[in-house]
Protein backbone atom coordinates (compact mmCIF):
# COMPACT_ATOMS: atom_id res chain seq x y z
CA UNK A 1 0.00 0.00 0.00
CA UNK A 2 2.82 2.32 1.11
CA UNK A 3 4.29 2.11 -2.57
CA UNK A 4 0.57 2.45 -4.60
CA UNK A 5 0.68 5.89 -2.44
CA UNK A 6 4.38 6.74 -3.46
CA UNK A 7 2.58 6.33 -6.99
CA UNK A 8 -0.40 7.88 -6.60
CA UNK A 9 1.49 10.87 -5.34
CA UNK A 10 3.51 10.86 -8.54
CA UNK A 11 0.49 10.92 -10.91
CA UNK A 12 -0.65 13.78 -8.50
CA UNK A 13 1.66 16.17 -10.01
CA UNK A 14 0.25 15.96 -13.52
CA UNK A 15 -2.74 17.06 -12.14
CA UNK A 16 -4.46 14.38 -12.38
CA UNK A 17 -8.76 14.08 -11.62
CA UNK A 18 -10.27 13.56 -7.99
CA UNK A 19 -11.49 10.53 -10.21
CA UNK A 20 -8.17 9.30 -11.49
CA UNK A 21 -6.86 9.89 -7.42
CA UNK A 22 -9.79 7.90 -5.96
CA UNK A 23 -9.35 4.88 -8.70
CA UNK A 24 -5.65 4.77 -8.61
CA UNK A 25 -5.83 4.25 -4.84
CA UNK A 26 -8.11 1.04 -5.91
CA UNK A 27 -5.95 -1.06 -8.27
CA UNK A 28 -3.07 1.23 -8.87
CA UNK A 29 -2.70 4.05 -11.82
CA UNK A 30 -1.91 1.92 -14.18
CA UNK A 31 -6.00 0.92 -13.31
CA UNK A 32 -7.52 4.35 -13.04
CA UNK A 33 -9.53 4.11 -16.11
CA UNK A 34 -10.21 0.61 -16.49
CA UNK A 35 -13.55 -0.74 -15.74
CA UNK A 36 -12.75 -2.75 -12.66
CA UNK A 37 -12.27 0.42 -10.93
CA UNK A 38 -15.48 1.88 -12.03
CA UNK A 39 -18.01 0.42 -9.09
CA UNK A 40 -15.40 1.68 -6.22
CA UNK A 41 -15.62 5.21 -7.89
CA UNK A 42 -19.53 4.99 -7.82
CA UNK A 43 -19.36 3.94 -3.99
CA UNK A 44 -16.77 6.73 -2.92
CA UNK A 45 -19.58 8.95 -4.84
CA UNK A 46 -22.34 7.85 -3.08
CA UNK A 47 -20.86 8.36 0.05
CA UNK A 48 -19.35 11.97 -1.03
CA UNK A 49 -22.75 13.38 -0.97
CA UNK A 50 -23.28 12.46 2.29
CA UNK A 51 -20.56 14.38 3.93
CA UNK A 52 -21.68 16.92 6.19
CA UNK A 53 -22.99 20.47 4.14
CA UNK A 54 -20.72 23.66 4.15
CA UNK A 55 -22.46 25.86 6.94
CA UNK A 56 -25.35 24.86 9.26
CA UNK A 57 -25.84 27.32 11.83
CA UNK A 58 -26.77 27.50 15.51
CA UNK A 59 -29.31 30.54 15.15
CA UNK A 60 -30.57 30.55 11.41
CA UNK A 61 -29.39 32.83 8.78
CA UNK A 62 -29.62 36.61 10.04
CA UNK A 63 -27.39 35.69 12.47
CA UNK A 64 -24.33 38.65 12.00
CA UNK A 65 -21.95 35.67 10.91
CA UNK A 66 -24.37 33.39 8.76
CA UNK A 67 -22.61 34.26 5.17
CA UNK A 68 -19.29 33.40 7.08
CA UNK A 69 -19.76 30.63 9.69
CA UNK A 70 -18.71 27.63 8.23
CA UNK A 71 -20.23 25.09 11.30
CA UNK A 72 -20.59 21.70 9.70
CA UNK A 73 -24.19 20.02 9.69
CA UNK A 74 -25.58 16.75 9.91
CA UNK A 75 -25.29 14.30 6.52
CA UNK A 76 -27.83 14.63 3.76
CA UNK A 77 -30.97 12.36 3.83
CA UNK A 78 -30.23 11.21 0.00
CA UNK A 79 -32.00 8.57 -1.41
CA UNK A 80 -29.38 5.48 -1.24
CA UNK A 81 -27.14 7.60 1.08
CA UNK A 82 -26.05 4.68 3.84
CA UNK A 83 -25.64 7.72 6.51
CA UNK A 84 -29.36 9.02 5.73
CA UNK A 85 -31.62 7.32 8.20
CA UNK A 86 -29.17 8.16 10.88
CA UNK A 87 -27.91 11.87 10.78
CA UNK A 88 -31.20 13.00 8.86
CA UNK A 89 -30.53 16.12 6.97
CA UNK A 90 -31.85 16.69 3.19
CA UNK A 91 -29.61 18.70 0.84
CA UNK A 92 -31.24 21.40 -1.20
CA UNK A 93 -28.95 21.86 -4.28
CA UNK A 94 -28.00 24.88 -5.99
CA UNK A 95 -27.81 23.15 -9.48
CA UNK A 96 -32.04 21.84 -8.87
CA UNK A 97 -32.93 25.38 -8.30
CA UNK A 98 -30.60 27.38 -11.25
CA UNK A 99 -30.09 26.90 -14.90
CA UNK A 100 -26.49 25.92 -15.72
CA UNK A 101 -26.16 29.72 -17.42
CA UNK A 102 -27.00 31.10 -13.92
CA UNK A 103 -24.89 28.83 -12.32
CA UNK A 104 -22.19 29.60 -14.73
CA UNK A 105 -22.46 33.44 -13.60
CA UNK A 106 -22.18 32.39 -9.81
CA UNK A 107 -19.35 30.55 -10.52
CA UNK A 108 -17.87 33.44 -12.13
CA UNK A 109 -18.64 35.82 -9.55
CA UNK A 110 -15.30 36.26 -7.16
CA UNK A 111 -16.99 36.89 -4.11
CA UNK A 112 -19.03 33.11 -4.43
CA UNK A 113 -15.83 31.53 -6.56
CA UNK A 114 -14.20 32.00 -2.39
CA UNK A 115 -16.83 31.40 -0.65
CA UNK A 116 -17.58 28.22 -2.28
CA UNK A 117 -13.82 27.09 -2.59
CA UNK A 118 -13.49 27.31 0.79
CA UNK A 119 -16.48 25.37 1.70
CA UNK A 120 -15.33 22.75 -0.78
CA UNK A 121 -18.44 23.02 -3.41
CA UNK A 122 -17.70 21.63 -6.48
CA UNK A 123 -19.76 21.79 -10.05
CA UNK A 124 -22.73 20.55 -10.38
CA UNK A 125 -23.23 19.88 -6.82
CA UNK A 126 -23.38 23.04 -4.59
CA UNK A 127 -25.27 22.45 -1.49
CA UNK A 128 -27.15 25.27 0.40
CA UNK A 129 -26.37 26.70 3.67
CA UNK A 130 -28.76 24.87 6.18
CA UNK A 131 -30.36 26.64 9.39
CA UNK A 132 -31.04 24.60 12.57
CA UNK A 133 -34.17 23.58 11.17
CA UNK A 134 -32.62 22.47 7.94
CA UNK A 135 -34.04 24.85 6.10
CA UNK A 136 -31.92 26.32 3.00
CA UNK A 137 -31.05 29.66 2.05
CA UNK A 138 -28.58 31.48 0.67
CA UNK A 139 -25.33 32.99 2.39
CA UNK A 140 -25.74 37.15 2.15
CA UNK A 141 -22.39 36.49 -0.16
CA UNK A 142 -24.36 34.44 -3.16
CA UNK A 143 -27.68 36.72 -2.56
CA UNK A 144 -25.90 39.82 -3.12
CA UNK A 145 -24.75 38.11 -6.57
CA UNK A 146 -27.75 36.88 -7.67
CA UNK A 147 -29.23 40.33 -7.06
CA UNK A 148 -26.16 41.95 -8.81
CA UNK A 149 -26.32 39.19 -11.66
CA UNK A 150 -29.94 39.76 -12.05
CA UNK A 151 -29.91 43.61 -12.18
CA UNK A 152 -26.92 44.09 -14.88
CA UNK A 153 -28.53 41.66 -17.38
CA UNK A 154 -31.93 42.56 -16.85
CA UNK A 155 -32.41 45.83 -15.29
CA UNK A 156 -29.38 47.84 -16.42
CA UNK A 157 -31.56 50.96 -17.39
CA UNK A 158 -33.72 50.86 -14.14
CA UNK A 159 -32.64 52.60 -10.48
CA UNK A 160 -32.50 49.66 -8.41
CA UNK A 161 -29.92 48.79 -6.21
CA UNK A 162 -28.78 45.25 -5.66
CA UNK A 163 -28.58 46.47 -2.13
CA UNK A 164 -32.05 46.95 -1.62
CA UNK A 165 -33.07 43.69 -2.99
CA UNK A 166 -31.23 42.00 -0.41
CA UNK A 167 -32.14 43.95 2.12
CA UNK A 168 -36.03 43.30 1.12
CA UNK A 169 -34.98 39.33 1.06
CA UNK A 170 -34.02 39.51 4.26
CA UNK A 171 -36.50 41.69 6.03
CA UNK A 172 -39.52 39.41 4.14
CA UNK A 173 -37.92 36.16 4.01
CA UNK A 174 -34.83 36.17 6.26
CA UNK A 175 -33.19 34.49 2.75
CA UNK A 176 -35.35 31.29 2.32
CA UNK A 177 -34.81 29.32 -0.43
CA UNK A 178 -38.37 28.25 0.05
CA UNK A 179 -39.70 31.44 1.76
CA UNK A 180 -41.88 31.66 4.70
CA UNK A 181 -45.89 31.31 4.84
CA UNK A 182 -47.36 31.97 2.08
CA UNK A 183 -45.23 34.15 0.48
CA UNK A 184 -42.37 32.00 -1.47
CA UNK A 185 -38.74 32.30 -2.64
CA UNK A 186 -36.35 34.74 -1.29
CA UNK A 187 -38.10 37.50 -2.41
CA UNK A 188 -41.84 36.64 -1.11
CA UNK A 189 -43.12 37.55 -4.91
CA UNK A 190 -46.49 35.76 -4.88
CA UNK A 191 -47.12 33.36 -8.41
CA UNK A 192 -50.52 35.97 -8.78
CA UNK A 193 -48.04 38.62 -9.00
CA UNK A 194 -45.13 37.45 -10.42
CA UNK A 195 -47.79 36.00 -13.12
CA UNK A 196 -49.17 39.63 -13.83
CA UNK A 197 -45.81 41.01 -14.18
CA UNK A 198 -44.81 37.63 -16.72
CA UNK A 199 -48.05 38.24 -18.89
CA UNK A 200 -49.13 42.02 -18.37
CA UNK A 201 -45.48 44.31 -17.94
CA UNK A 202 -43.58 41.79 -20.24
CA UNK A 203 -41.00 40.65 -17.67
CA UNK A 204 -40.37 37.14 -19.51
CA UNK A 205 -36.35 36.58 -18.86
CA UNK A 206 -37.83 33.61 -17.00
CA UNK A 207 -40.56 31.71 -17.30
CA UNK A 208 -43.04 30.33 -14.22
CA UNK A 209 -45.61 27.59 -14.76
CA UNK A 210 -45.92 26.69 -11.21
CA UNK A 211 -45.40 28.94 -7.44
CA UNK A 212 -42.83 26.04 -7.44
CA UNK A 213 -40.90 27.69 -9.97
CA UNK A 214 -40.60 31.26 -7.26
CA UNK A 215 -38.77 28.90 -5.05
CA UNK A 216 -35.62 29.20 -7.69
CA UNK A 217 -33.39 32.07 -6.77
CA UNK A 218 -33.13 33.63 -9.40
CA UNK A 219 -36.46 33.74 -10.39
CA UNK A 220 -37.44 35.29 -7.38
CA UNK A 221 -34.89 37.68 -7.47
CA UNK A 222 -35.74 38.57 -11.36
CA UNK A 223 -39.73 39.00 -10.20
CA UNK A 224 -38.75 41.17 -7.10
CA UNK A 225 -36.64 43.34 -8.84
CA UNK A 226 -39.09 43.62 -11.38
CA UNK A 227 -41.95 44.27 -8.82
CA UNK A 228 -39.64 46.83 -7.36
CA UNK A 229 -39.40 48.58 -10.61
CA UNK A 230 -42.88 49.06 -10.69
CA UNK A 231 -43.60 50.39 -7.34
CA UNK A 232 -41.12 53.09 -7.31
CA UNK A 233 -43.46 54.53 -10.19
CA UNK A 234 -46.41 53.73 -8.65
CA UNK A 235 -49.94 54.80 -10.46
CA UNK A 236 -47.72 56.75 -12.65
CA UNK A 237 -45.98 58.86 -10.56
CA UNK A 238 -42.26 58.54 -9.01
CA UNK A 239 -42.50 57.50 -5.34
CA UNK A 240 -40.48 58.21 -2.42
CA UNK A 241 -38.19 54.95 -0.46
CA UNK A 242 -40.15 54.70 2.11
CA UNK A 243 -43.49 54.39 -0.04
CA UNK A 244 -41.43 51.42 -2.00
CA UNK A 245 -40.33 49.87 0.72
CA UNK A 246 -43.53 49.46 2.88
CA UNK A 247 -45.42 48.97 -0.66
CA UNK A 248 -42.97 45.97 -1.21
CA UNK A 249 -43.61 44.18 2.16
CA UNK A 250 -47.02 45.49 2.37
CA UNK A 251 -49.04 45.52 -0.91
CA UNK A 252 -48.97 49.45 -2.10
CA UNK A 253 -52.64 49.45 -0.95
CA UNK A 254 -51.47 49.45 2.55
CA UNK A 255 -48.56 51.36 2.61
CA UNK A 256 -48.88 54.32 4.81
CA UNK A 257 -46.60 57.23 4.92
CA UNK A 258 -46.95 58.32 8.68
CA UNK A 259 -46.75 55.07 9.74
CA UNK A 260 -43.52 53.76 8.05
CA UNK A 261 -41.04 53.89 11.17
CA UNK A 262 -40.71 50.29 12.19
CA UNK A 263 -40.34 49.10 8.67
CA UNK A 264 -38.23 51.54 7.72
CA UNK A 265 -35.91 51.03 10.36
CA UNK A 266 -35.73 47.33 10.17
CA UNK A 267 -35.33 48.07 6.58
CA UNK A 268 -32.42 50.16 7.53
CA UNK A 269 -30.73 48.15 9.74
CA UNK A 270 -30.36 44.75 7.62
CA UNK A 271 -29.58 47.31 4.45
CA UNK A 272 -26.34 48.16 7.07
CA UNK A 273 -25.29 44.20 6.49
CA UNK A 274 -25.03 45.17 2.71
CA UNK A 275 -23.42 48.70 2.59
CA UNK A 276 -23.14 52.28 4.00
CA UNK A 277 -26.17 53.66 4.03
CA UNK A 278 -27.52 57.43 3.49
CA UNK A 279 -30.79 58.45 4.90
CA UNK A 280 -33.31 61.17 3.45
CA UNK A 281 -35.06 63.81 5.75
CA UNK A 282 -37.71 61.34 6.38
CA UNK A 283 -35.35 58.83 8.10
CA UNK A 284 -35.21 56.08 5.51
CA UNK A 285 -32.67 54.78 3.66
CA UNK A 286 -32.58 56.32 0.23
CA UNK A 287 -33.24 53.00 -2.86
Amino acid sequence: MKGRGIQIFYSGLLERSEEFIVRSYKRGPKKATHKSTLAYWKRYLSVEECLPSRKLFDNGPLSNDASTSTTPAPASQTPGCPFSSYLGVVYTYWDSRASPEDMEELWNHPEVLKEWTKSGERRGKVRFSHDDSKRPYLSRVELKAVAEIILSKHFSTKAVKPTVLCALAEVVNMRFVNGVGPRPGIMGIDYSTAFWLYMELGYKAYRIDSVDDLTKPFVSMYFGAAYLAWLSEYEGRERTPQFVVQAFIAGPKNANLQETGPICLKFQQTLSNYEDTKRDEVGCTIL
